[in-house]
């Protein structure tokens, strides 16, 4: 399905339609499984797992999804930390650093925009506060490593993540 289909149902769901909210997830099931298939070197169950979570998470997260903006970005962002977190949870790593190019590979394109949207947000807040998001929250750095770089305590890098995190929030208009 394409982009502008994925968007379609999307938008019908959020307007109430539990039959193009249904055919949404039913239609992601094969892109979301493709997706991890190619990042993990473990079981199929994993995949299945990470599938169903992301099929979760874009449920319950679907008032997050911006109309304006193009929806496998949202998606595959979403997928994106699924898999993070699924490798911190197993502690295994994984080379994620290429991610924007292999999404242009894939024609999702405009799932960069996404990236160039959080940066933008990220520079609005006091540098404090958008360094310690991003090195906990989106690079995945733990909190002591980035206290110990920054010379910070690890309470310091907590207090500015939960504040700039507010911060973004209140900025999106999104209720924490």
């Amino acid at each position: 399905m394409r982009e502008a289909e994925l968007r379609k149902l999307m938008e019908a769901g959020l307007a109430g339609d539990t039959a193009a909210h249904a055919a949404l997830l039913r239609a992601l099931v094969p892109l979301l499984t493709a997706f991890y298939r190619r990042r993990c070197s473990s079981h199929a169950s994993d995949v299945d797992d990470l599938m169903q979570e992301t099929l979760i998470a874009v449920h319950e997260r679907r008032a997050t999804y911006d109309p304006e903006r193009p929806f496998t970005g949202w998606l595959y962002a979403i997928a994106r930390y699924k898999l993070i977190d699924h490798h911190r949870r197993r502690r295994e790593t994984c080379d994620i650093a290429d991610v924007e190019a292999l999404l242009v590979e894939e024609g999702f394109e405009d799932a960069l925009s996404a990236r160039l949207d959080v940066d933008r947000l990220l520079d609005a807040l006091p540098e404090k506060q958008a360094s310690a998001i991003r090195a906990t929250r989106i690079d995945g750095q733990a909190v002591a490593d980035h206290a110990a770089s920054s010379s910070l305590s690890e309470s310091d890098v907590k207090v500015s993540v939960h504040r700039g995190l507010k911060a973004l929030a209140a900025r999106l208009g999104v209720d924490r």
